[in-house]
């Protein structure tokens, strides 16, 4: 087991990362007035509404409510747990995580750091580094891509190497000790058969590194140049390395161009290189499985315009197809799908070479958009010269046209389909659609109505203003307090008073799996309409308000007891005492 990750650590790496560096290399932010603004990578979206702010050094999504600190974008974002989110972030800033057998001791022994993804990093830019100096050695390998025509300068840019003809001989060479055997089965590099013996995944195959969007090394793919049944062979799935989450090319194609104009998704590795080696510097390409759901969201993250390219066959229609239902669903206003078709027996890789630059991209220049692919499909299977065509095609289209959330998309596909069935009046095309609930789609919360009671007020402020803790010197006092969620801001106080300097972010954080966590996001967020230097005087009211509600209901606690059973004569004089204190209030 790793132990545990000591609180003062995570408090201290969350103090020390901004959290618009995190989520500015992921998603385009621009400054508007004190916060940063840009589209939520969250949902689907055309107009910005997701924004950070640094001061508080949180995000907020004002469509669909995401928020939280740096490590809940982490953890949505890339799909980590809570511990891997704090890995990865340490490894952002080079700082190996500790673990510790109890967290709770005073004297905790320290156990070995085991950030397993940083080591699966290095681990793997150590295999990449091995790769490329067999590829120096190896006459096969370099024939190989000079028959494919690859010059030195892609080949260091996509980092191309070569895994030797031999069952052990990477593994042999990368592999020093026992955790480095294990982080090396960890990284999918090992294969074991049924007879327990290990050796190498990848033996006698060009070798295209796989990176995620940081530039880490996460996976391989290899194209054999020997007598092999699989041509191509792909890592498998590993801590570090989910295919359907990842596009490759996507972290060369920004590095070329951080905001590329267009993205066009291509089949194989060797398409995306040989495309760039001809100035095509945008080419991605799905590794080894279908586009899904999260490709479309790393390219609509990337671009405005993204080409899909498939073989002129039925194969590559087929696949063309399964791709739009995909993206129906998660199409944005304003982006730019068009659907691109080869020449038959061309492949991307022999057309630009046959082509071209100029001639590729004219070809793909007056490819179909999607609605144009999207009712060619469709009228192939419909005679628009009958009813019954008719009917057809709208009994096609409309369960297809049904996913579209993008409103204008929808619009458009509806008057297009109009178009096709003679109806010319708008509404009577709205009218095609019978309009049924979107279960998926996310209740937007509204700050600025939500309901403010005591208690909301004082741990919004303390939430957005953690410094104003030092104004309350006593908080057993506020544990007689008998009010919903006065246990929440006592464990705030709490928490501020031992970390003097705490941000939200950290408070957040510390709270993330308390049955809270949504109320406490929601909060840190409100928008108050406050001035700055009014804060501290409504703070210290309302806890003096609060006070004065003790006071109250400890006088009503002892008037109901000398009703009852009498009060001694402390009790009396207490009373008293609380009679006299809050009659000079009113």
């Amino acid at each position: 087991m790793k132990g545990l990750i000591p609180r003062d650590f995570i408090m201290d790496l969350i103090a020390r990362t901004n959290i618009l560096d995190v989520v500015g290399k992921r998603v385009k932010m621009k400054k508007k007035g004190n916060n940063y603004f840009g589209c939520c990578p969250f949902h689907n979206e055309k107009t910005a509404s997701f924004s950070i702010s640094e001061s508080k050094q949180i995000y907020y999504c004002f469509g669909c409510g995401a928020s939280g600190s740096v490590i809940n974008f982490l953890m949505e974002y890339e799909h980590l747990s809570y511990p891997e989110a704090i890995e990865e972030l340490a490894n952002m800033q080079g700082t190996p995580v500790p673990y510790v057998d109890n967290e709770n001791s005073n004297s905790p022994k320290q156990i070995e750091s085991h950030n397993l993804r940083r080591d699966l990093y290095t681990l793997m830019s150590k295999i990449t580094h091995f790769y490329r100096q067999q590829l120096t050695t190896s006459s096969d390998a370099k024939q190989y891509l000079a028959n494919r025509g690859l010059n030195a300068e892609v080949i260091e840019r996509y980092q191309i190497g070569f895994s030797p003809n031999d069952w052990r001989l990477t593994s042999n060479s990368v592999v020093t000790n026992r955790t480095e055997l294990d982080l090396y089965d960890k990284a999918g590099m090992l294969v074991t058969n049924s007879n327990n013996r290990q050796y190498d995944r990848f033996r006698g195959r060009i070798m295209f590194p796989i990176r995620d969007r940081q530039g880490n090394i996460i996976a391989f793919g290899g194209r054999t140049i020997y007598d092999d049944s699989a041509k191509y062979l792909n890592s498998p799935e590993t801590p570090i390395f989910h295919k359907g989450k990842q596009l490759y090319g996507l972290y060369e194609a920004q590095e070329f161009n951080r905001n590329p104009e267009k993205l066009i998704v291509v089949e194989g590795y060797m398409d995306v290189v040989s495309l760039a080696q001809y100035g095509i510097n945008y080419a991605v390409a799905a590794l080894g499985t279908a586009t899904s759901d999260e490709h479309i969201k790393l390219l609509f993250r990337a671009t405005e315009s993204v080409i899909f390219c498939y073989d002129g066959d039925n194969a590559g229609r087929t696949a063309a197809w399964r791709a739009l239902n995909v993206l129906l669903p998660s199409l944005i206003d304003g982006k730019k799908i068009t659907f691109v078709f080869l020449p038959p027996d061309e492949d991307p890789d022999s057309f630009v070479r046959k082509t071209g630059k100029a001639g590729f991209e004219d070809h793909i220049n007056n490819a179909p958009n999607l609605s144009q692919f999207l009712f060619n499909e469709l009228l192939k299977q419909v005679d628009l010269t009958t009813a019954e065509g008719k009917a057809k095609l709208s009994a096609l289209a409309l369960p297809l046209l049904e996913k579209v959330q993008a409103k204008a998309f929808r619009l458009n596909l509806l008057q297009e389909l109009g178009n096709y069935l003679g109806l010319l009046n708008v509404s009577q095309i709205e009218q095609l659609l019978v309009k049924q609930p979107n279960l998926n789609r996310v209740e937007i919360p509204n700050n600025s109505k939500m309901k403010l009671t005591t208690m909301r007020l004082l741990i919004g402020l303390l939430l957005q203003y953690p410094n104003l803790s030092a104004l309350i010197s006593d908080i057993n006092i506020l544990k007689q307090v008998k009010l919903a969620g006065i246990d929440i801001f006592i464990d705030l106080l709490e928490l501020c008073k031992k970390y003097p300097n705490i941000t939200t972010a950290q408070i957040l954080t510390e709270n993330r799996e308390k049955p809270f966590s949504k109320q406490l996001n929601r909060l840190a967020t409100w928008e108050h309409k406050y001035e700055l230097n009014e804060i501290e005087a409504i703070f210290s009211h309302t806890v003096k308000e609060l006070y004065d509600t003790i006071l109250a209901q400890r006088q009503d606690e002892l008037i109901a007891k000398e009703r009852i059973s009498g009060l001694t004569i402390v009790e009396k004089k207490e009373l008293a005492t609380l009679i006299l204190v809050l009659s000079k209030k009113d």
